[in-house]
C-alpha cells in the first residue's frame, strides 16, 4: 500500500521548532519571574529575621536604654542594607517583658519586632503600584538580659 505524502507537505517544514520556541517562551517567562519573586521574598525573610535577632542581641548588651535603642536601630539598618533593603521603610518595635519601663534589668526579657514590606521585582513605580505589590514581612526575636547586668 502506498503512503500519501499529503500530511508531510513542504509548507509545514520547520514549524515544529517554531512552535517549540513559542511554547517554551510562554512557559519560561512566568517561570523566570516566579524564581525572581521567590528569591526576593526569601532574601527579605532572611534580612528581617537577621535584623530582629541582631537588634535584640545588641540591645541586651548595651549599658543603658538610650544607647540600647540607638544601637538596636543601627543594627536593624545595617542588617537590612546588607540585603539591599532600605532601612527607612522598616518599623522597629522594642518591648520589655511584663510591660516594665526598664528593659535592662537583670534577667529581663527584651523582644524586638521588625516589620518591612518586600517589593515584588519588576513592578513599576507608576501610580504607587510598588506599594500595593509588596509582601509584608515580620520577624520577632527575644533575648534575656544577663543576670550580672550590664558590664560594659
Amino acid at each position: 500500500m502506498l503512503r500519501s505524502n499529503r500530511w508531510n507537505s513542504r509548507s509545514e517544514a520547520g514549524s515544529a521548532s517554531l512552535e517549540f520556541i513559542t511554547a517554551g517562551m510562554i512557559l519560561l517567562v512566568p517561570l523566570v519571574y516566579l524564581v525572581l519573586a521567590l528569591s526576593a521574598l526569601q532574601g527579605g525573610a532572611l534580612a528581617v529575621e537577621g535584623a530582629a535577632r541582631q537588634a535584640a542581641r545588641v540591645y541586651v548588651q548595651s549599658p543603658d536604654e538610650a544607647t540600647a535603642t540607638v544601637r538596636a536601630r543601627r543594627a536593624v539598618a545595617f542588617a537590612l542594607e546588607d540585603y539591599g533593603l532600605s532601612a527607612g521603610d522598616a518599623e522597629v518595635q522594642i518591648e520589655c517583658a511584663g510591660g516594665s519601663s526598664h528593659c535592662l534589668t537583670p534577667r529581663g526579657l527584651v523582644t524586638v519586632t521588625v516589620r518591612i514590606g518586600i517589593a515584588l521585582p519588576l513592578v513599576p513605580d507608576l501610580l504607587a503600584l510598588n506599594q500595593s505589590a509588596s509582601v509584608p514581612m515580620t520577624a520577632e526575636s527575644s533575648q534575656l538580659v544577663s543576670r550580672f547586668g550590664s558590664l560594659g
